[in-house]
């Protein structure tokens, strides 16, 4: 059963996943990074390009998820070395830190917001997030052109694309396509119509959408929003 709630840490989501008998479903890429705890390991997760599907025996997980762009500052290692990958969190960190920080949430009654905590020092250390980062977000996920986004933000688009594979893992045009297949399951979701969820989102029509679906997440918009994914 996975449950969620917003975190304090601005624009993180602190979850949690237990098993409940239904069989591992299919992480989505969405842009972010994820801080892990399962079974006494901490781990992180790199940003996604495909779906990632977790192996092994079904085990509780707890996380909390960085807003876009924000988890390289915090773990001090460019997302592009991650992508598509779950590390252990001793990989990137001193192992003795990490032991530390291990058998913290292990004692922690709620692992979740032990991360939480760990998450919020990291940033505090940090400093405040690239603004520009957040900016570059928004307007993407407003479906902006990379072209226009580019020029809004005083980048040439060579200059953003190493920005982007740095703070997100992959370019612009990635990260603008993973953040339309968001808008489109949000509003599938909802209830609204395929062919409305397509140009809502901004795909140029039903069949692109159900393209993307099928390249990003791997199996049928039906399929997915039936519960199986």
């Amino acid at each position: 059963m996975y449950a969620e709630r917003e975190s304090r840490l601005t624009g993180a989501v602190v979850w949690t996943n237990s098993p409940d008998g239904t069989g591992a479903r299919p992480v989505l890429p969405d842009g972010c990074m994820d801080l892990l705890w399962s079974e006494g390991r901490l781990l992180v997760a790199g940003p996604d390009t495909r779906p990632y599907v977790p192996g092994g025996p079904a085990r509780s997980w707890a996380g909390i998820r960085f807003f876009p762009g924000t988890a390289p500052a915090l773990l001090g290692v460019p997302a592009h070395e991650l992508r598509d990958l779950r590390v252990e969190l001793a990989d990137l960190w001193p192992a003795a830190r990490v032991r530390r920080l291990g058998d913290r949430v292990a004692a922690a009654p709620d692992p979740a917001g032990a991360l939480e905590d760990i998450a919020l020092e990291r940033a505090a250390e940090a400093g405040d997030p690239d603004p520009v980062l957040r900016r570059l977000v928004g307007c993407l996920d407003a479906g902006r052109p990379v072209s226009a986004t580019a020029a809004e933000l005083g980048f040439g688009e060579r200059r953003l694309h190493r920005r982007c594979l740095t703070a997100f893992g992959y370019g612009p045009k990635t990260l603008a396509r993973i953040l339309r297949l968001r808008r489109a399951l949000a509003l599938a979701r909802s209830g609204t119509p395929y062919a409305e969820t397509a140009a809502r989102a901004g795909y140029a029509d039903q069949s692109h959408l159900a393209r993307e679906v099928r390249e990003l997440a791997g199996m049928p918009l039906g399929e997915l929003l039936g519960g199986r994914g």
